[in-house]
C-alpha cells in the first residue's frame, strides 16, 4: 500500500471514529504530511507502506530537530506518528508494526522563573512604615522570601503559629504535612512592626490569622497576587511575577549561597529530593551565562 493511501484513511478514521475535532485533525495531518515529506526526501520516493523499518522511521526524529524543532512538539509528531503505525498494524495493512520502538524525547523542563536578590531588595523598600497594610504587605513578602513558603502555606498562618524565641515557624503544607521552617531576622522584624499595628484590622471574623484583609478576614492570594505583579513590572524583568516567584528565589539564592540542597529541600517541605533539584539547574545556568559574560575564551 502506498504510503499517502494509508494516512488518507488514518485520517478518515480518526474524524468518523475517533470524532476527533477538527484542531486535532490539523495536527495529526500536518504531522504525517512532515513525515510523508521526510520518507520521500530522506529514504525513497517510491517505498510502500509495508516495506518501512524500525531503522527508517527512527531518524525522523534527527530530522525534525535539525529543522529547529522543540522537544515538545517532537514529542507530539512522534505520537501521531505512532498512532497512525498502530492503526495500520491493526487494519493488517502491515505485518509488524516498524514504529512500535521509536520512543519520544523526554519532555523540556522549564526553569522556575526568580527575582535577583537587589530587586527582592527594591521591592521591599517600596513599602511605608507608617500603614498598617503597607506594613502586612512587606511582612509577606519578607516572610515569603525568607523562608520559602507556598502563598497558601503564608496566608494559613497564625499568630500562634509563630515563635520568636527561636526563629521559627509552624507550617502546614501540601498532604496536611507539619513542618517547622526558620525565619530570618528581617522578616521577623517586619512581622513585629506589623503585628504593632494588626489590630487596626481585627474584627469578630478575624480569629488568630496573621495576615488580615481590609475587612478583618484571612488575606486572599488573588489581591497579594496583583499587588506583587503591579510593583514587579517596573523592577523585574522575570517572565513571571507572582508570590510563587519567592519561593524559586529563596531556592535559587540559598544554593547561590552554598546552602545544602538537603536542607533546602526540607525547608521547601519537598517528598523528594529530585523537585528540588531543579533550582540547582537555575544556579548553573547563571554561572554558565556569568561565564560566557566574563571569560575571554567563552
Amino acid at each position: 500500500m502506498e504510503i499517502s493511501s494509508a494516512i488518507e484513511k488514518f485520517l478518515v478514521y480518526i474524524k468518523s471514529e475517533k470524532s476527533y475535532s477538527g484542531h486535532t485533525l490539523s495536527t495529526y495531518s500536518k504531522a504525517l504530511e512532515q513525515f510523508f515529506e521526510y520518507i520521500k526526501k530522506e529514504i525513497d520516493s517510491e517505498i510502500l507502506l509495508e516495506e518501512l523499518v524500525l531503522d527508517d522511521i527512527r531518524p525522523f526524529l534527527g530530522y525534525l530537530h535539525d529543522d529547529g524543532m522543540k522537544k515538545n512538539s517532537l514529542r507530539l509528531k512522534v505520537s501521531v506518528v505512532k498512532s497512525f503505525f498502530k492503526y495500520c498494524y491493526k487494519m493488517k495493512y502491515i505485518k509488524f508494526n516498524p514504529a512500535a520502538l521509536i520512543s519520544a524525547p523526554k519532555t523540556d523542563k522549564k526553569l522556575p522563573s526568580f527575582f535577583l536578590e537587589s530587586e527582592v531588595t527594591e521591592l521591599i523598600d517600596t513599602f511605608g512604615s507608617d500603614d498598617v497594610i503597607q506594613l502586612r504587605d512587606k511582612a509577606l513578602i519578607e516572610l515569603l522570601y525568607s523562608s520559602g513558603l507556598r502563598i497558601s502555606e503564608a496566608l494559613n498562618i497564625n499568630v500562634s503559629d509563630l515563635n520568636f524565641a527561636s526563629s521559627s515557624l509552624k507550617v502546614l503544607g501540601k498532604g496536611n504535612k507539619e513542618r517547622v521552617v526558620p525565619i530570618g531576622s528581617k522578616a521577623i522584624e517586619a512581622i513585629k512592626n506589623y503585628l504593632k499595628y494588626r489590630d487596626k484590622l481585627v474584627n469578630t471574623q478575624s480569629g488568630q490569622a496573621l495576615f488580615l484583609a481590609k475587612n478583618g478576614k484571612r488575606l486572599y492570594q488573588s489581591s497579594i497576587y496583583r499587588k506583587i505583579n503591579s510593583k514587579m513590572k517596573g523592577i523585574s524583568e522575570s517572565p513571571k511575577k507572582s508570590p510563587h516567584v519567592f519561593r524559586h528565589s529563596f531556592a535559587t539564592h540559598l544554593l547561590d549561597h552554598g546552602a545544602d540542597i538537603k536542607s533546602v529541600s526540607e525547608m521547601l517541605g519537598h517528598a523528594r529530593l529530585s523537585t528540588t533539584q531543579i533550582y540547582t539547574h537555575v544556579s548553573i545556568e547563571k554561572l554558565k551565562e556569568a561565564y560566557k559574560k566574563a571569560h575571554p575564551k567563552a
